[in-house]
């Protein structure tokens, strides 16, 4: 795992094949953190996770005393924690923009992904469509900006990345001619070396 540097204060417990995991993987890789990261079997999680997290879930983040299970609080945290490099804008109107598009993404999409991988087929079917189509009208907005409604790489970027990762699992293949922005902005992102940094070995997988 490319995050890990030395033994750390800061461990992070992160599902194999989970995009909540990832996106805070995704900060952690872009700040450089020394991290001691637990790939957890979300069916067999270690006894010490249910002490830490009363949901006995993951993602769940240890920085010293400080336990924090909630994806979103945990990029944040690490944003105000580790200042460089910045990924939410200065301002507060763009910050406010900022959250509320990670908001967009959790109301909207996570739940089509979860769908697509937990309902039956007529169910998984109508989030497929509905994702893929959802995908293919945000794709002008790449048109204007390299990264997501930003000149700059944000947190929205970490919460969107993981889900683009894994289209290709999801079944879900993009029109081409349709989506060359979004395209072009999947190659940016997939080729930061924090990114590739984030990946753990199933999801290395899922493009292999």
């Amino acid at each position: 795992m490319g995050v890990v540097a030395k033994r750390s204060s800061m461990i992070f417990y992160s599902g194999s094949d989970d995009h909540f995991s990832h996106r805070v993987r995704i900060v952690l890789a872009e700040k450089g953190v020394a991290v001691d990261i637990v790939d957890v079997d979300e069916d067999q999680p270690p006894e010490e996770l249910a002490d830490l997290n009363p949901y006995n879930s993951v993602p769940t983040l240890l920085d010293r005393e400080l336990v924090l299970y909630e994806s979103k609080v945990m990029m944040e945290y690490l944003d105000e924690r580790f200042p460089h490099p910045p990924l939410l804008p200065v301002y507060p109107v763009a910050r406010a923009q900022s959250r509320l598009w990670m908001h967009r993404i959790e109301r909207e999409w996570c739940p089509m992904l979860e769908q697509i991988r937990t309902g039956g087929k007529k169910e998984a079917d109508k989030a497929r469509k509905e994702l893929r189509e959802s995908l293919i009208g945000i794709s002008p907005i790449f048109e204007d900006m390299p990264y997501f409604m930003s000149e700059e790489f944000t947190l929205v970027d970490c919460c969107l990345a993981p889900i683009l990762w894994r289209l290709p699992e999801l079944n879900i293949e993009l029109p081409e001619k349709q989506v060359k922005p979004l395209l072009g902005y999947m190659a940016r992102v997939f080729e930061r070396e924090a990114f590739k940094a984030s990946l753990n070995e199933r999801e290395k997988e899922m493009r292999a």
